[in-house]
């Protein structure tokens, strides 16, 4: 589930995509049941993100394998129509926690990440997780590989092989970086939902298309 089906590489941590939204303009109940649902008209003006951004077009690559290419366009169409473009996740989450716009999609660790700081940017903000095996459910993966070209091919296999350990992934349980340990056995931040819980769709990371989603962004006028 963390590593392509090719097996070129292995995941090392994950991260979940969540819609962040600012709680004296929105309610939980009002909340699209989908991300699909943010290119509806009513939600016109109502969202943000990050579309230059690798987070957010690998958002898209996951929409693209899951749904397919006509409806990843369509989805980008009502995306330029209804949402504001921010430059980053931190500019677009600073954004919903003052109010210049309702709620963001972004991955869930920028949240925890600013309230393990001053929380002076994430204050006003509630994280909500589509989950359902939803598009807007994707777990996106951090990953780590050697190259053919590696002159310390052992020496980089043996980091792999402990970073992606239970003892290697202990940093990702007691650090500041909130993402998802993902080796068996491995537990994640207190802090964080569950990753069982998350309802994640299965989505094999060498299937994500980024020349295509580049390319359908661009399209959209959203590159």
């Amino acid at each position: 589930e963390y590593r392509p089906s090719t097996g070129k590489w292995t995941g090392i941590a994950a991260r979940s995509t969540v819609l962040v939204y600012n709680k004296t303009k929105l309610s939980e109940d009002k909340l699209p049941k989908s991300m699909l649902d943010l290119a509806k008209p009513e939600w016109k003006d109502k969202w943000a993100a990050a579309p230059s951004g690798a987070d957010f077009q690998a958002i898209v690559s996951a929409l693209l394998e899951l749904k397919g290419q006509a409806a990843t366009e369509e989805w980008l169409k009502g995306m330029k129509d209804n949402s504001k473009a921010y430059n980053g996740n931190s500019a677009a989450m600073k954004a919903v926690n003052d109010g210049a716009v309702d709620s963001a999609l972004i991955f869930h660790y920028y949240y925890f990440g600013d309230q393990a700081k001053t929380g002076e940017n994430s204050k006003n903000i509630g994280q909500y997780y589509f989950k359902n095996q939803d598009p807007g459910a994707f777990t996106s993966v951090s990953g780590g590989g050697v190259l053919k070209s590696s002159k310390n091919a052992a020496a980089a296999q043996a980091f792999l092989k402990f970073v992606t350990g239970k003892k290697g992934q202990e940093v990702l349980q007691t650090g500041t970086s909130f993402e998802y340990a993902i080796a068996s056995g491995a537990a994640s931040n207190e802090k964080l939902v569950p990753l069982k819980d998350l309802q994640a769709p299965v989505v094999d990371p060498a299937k994500l298309n980024s020349t295509t989603v580049t390319e359908l962004m661009t399209k959209a006028g959203l590159l």
